[in-house]
């Protein structure tokens, strides 16, 4: 890759206005274009094209071309200039065709659902003679199949540049590694290939030194802004991926350039509003979901991140992509419903089970078929014996655990001391544990046997044997 094929684009007056609404002010907007110019940036995005009533010089949201142009400095040096517009909240006949200056290059972006009019729309903006960039929103919620159609669109429409985007920053260095090696040996080697990072998982630095590392036969764009400033938790800084290539693809940004800017007008920013790693944007990122998810419950002001995690552990995937504010309160209030106060129970559970020895009992037909390995156990080791969804007649039953209403409403007479998730309800119950704390993992979901056996993790157990389908399995520890 020489040095022309790889160009550094900064997002900040555009990205970096989900913190402030776009109110940069139009004399900080048109000082920060300046900083960046002068830093030598590639291309600078100055701001949105959207459909709004709201549009004046201080905001770098508008209507038409013309009114983002005002910002740009007279002299611009090597650098284009580029605004972002979605099909879905723009309308096309307010662009006027390119005029030979000014923005140059129109981003456009569209939904997993409405990606094919997002292909009609991007025809529309290249034929009115502007550098034309493709973003399909979240490319991680697309299979390898669906990736390969819009692939198959974009050869054939035939873009300035093509963009690898993780809206909801939850890729990691595989998928990465193997969404480019897709796009890339499909992609036709004339059309830029651009990636656009969020900083979820703080991931978006290495990631990118994966892309550049991997010195594609094609050119390429990484995007960034100042400060890393942009929709929460952020973007990839551009003075960290700008130093990284002034010294390993022998660029020659000027740094100094790009932290007068971050003194002068982005850092003052931190004080009133923060951006960067969060704890509820990973959670949001972990199960690839809208980031509106993880800032919809955090304003609820009641949840814990742990919450947070399991509340969007349960979440639909036909959910994910688009915000849907009445769907995220019922699973809310269906969460709380079940959130209780078990510390007593998990108390005197574990003054009950500490240092014994435990045998779990899983239901299955070769319960009975085994029953003589199973009794010579018994005998042998004396463990506390906990049956898990069901009270097996043939062996004496210290406890037995419940995670399934359906399992749990069919007894009628239970031997020994009751343990229940707090989804659960009945007079018998002895010691009532938070559901929640039992699920974690989606992948639990109501598998009892994994939820008893997080149970005792949490309780410090460390010898566990299981009968699962009715076979002594000997120590379990592993499972822990």
């Amino acid at each position: 890759m020489t040095q022309n094929n790889l160009k550094l684009l900064d997002c900040t007056l555009r990205d970096g206005g989900y913190i402030n609404d776009w109110n940069w002010g139009f004399q900080t907007a048109r000082s920060i274009i300046q900083s960046l110019v002068r830093a030598k940036i590639d291309i600078i995005e100055a701001g949105f094209l959207r459909s709004t009533d709201t549009c004046t010089p201080d905001r770098t949201v508008c209507n038409t071309i013309e009114e983002l142009n005002h910002l740009l400095p007279d002299n611009t040096g090597q650098t284009i200039f580029s605004a972002m517009a979605m099909r879905s909240n723009y309308d096309i006949s307010k662009l006027s065709p390119y005029s030979g200056t000014g923005i140059e290059m129109i981003r456009i972006t569209a939904h997993d659902y409405d990606i094919a009019e997002g292909m009609e729309f991007a025809k529309a903006v290249k034929a009115r003679g502007y550098k034309l960039s493709i973003n399909p929103i979240n490319i991680m919620g697309y299979s390898d199949r669906e990736i390969l159609w819009i692939v198959e669109q974009v050869n054939k429409i035939q873009p300035y540049q093509f963009s690898i985007v993780d809206t909801f920053g939850s890729m990691k260095r595989k998928d990465l590694l193997r969404i480019a090696s897709v796009v890339h040996h499909n992609l036709d080697p004339a059309i830029r290939l651009a990636l656009h990072l969020h900083e979820n998982m703080s991931l978006s630095y290495s990631l990118a030194q994966d892309f550049i590392e991997q010195h594609l036969n094609r050119p390429v764009t990484i995007d960034a802004s100042l400060m890393g400033i942009g929709r929460t938790p952020g973007n990839l800084p551009v003075e960290l991926i700008a130093d990284y290539l002034n010294d390993n693809e022998g660029k020659a940004y000027e740094i100094d350039c790009l932290m007068d800017a971050i003194g002068d007008y982005i850092s003052p920013m931190r004080g009133e509003t923060q951006w960067g790693y969060s704890p509820s944007y990973f959670l949001s990122a972990r199960f690839n979901l809208h980031r509106n998810y993880a800032e919809h419950y955090l304003k609820k002001g009641d949840l814990t991140n742990r919450d947070i995690n399991h509340i969007l552990a349960r979440f639909d995937r036909e959910k994910c992509t688009a915000f849907d504010p009445d769907y995220a309160d019922r699973l809310y209030e269906e969460y709380k419903n079940n959130v209780i106060d078990d510390s007593q129970s998990r108390s005197e559970l574990k003054q009950e089970l500490q240092g014994r020895d435990i045998l779990l009992l899983a239901p299955g037909a070769t319960i009975n078929t085994h029953e003589r390995e199973i009794t010579q156990y018994i005998a042998l080791h004396s463990p506390i014996v906990i049956s898990v969804n069901f009270i097996p007649g043939q062996y004496h039953i210290d406890y037995s655990f419940f995670g399934n209403s359906k399992r749990f409403d069919y007894i009628t007479s239970f031997p020994g001391k009751v343990i229940a998730a707090s989804n659960l309800s009945g007079q018998e119950i002895d010691y009532r544990i938070d559901y929640n704390s039992l699920t974690g993992d989606f992948s639990y979901g109501c598998n009892s046997l994994l939820m008893v056996l997080k149970l005792l993790r949490d309780m410090g157990v460390k010898s566990i044997c299981s009968c699962r389908c009715g076979r002594l399995q000997g120590r379990d520890e592993e499972l822990l």
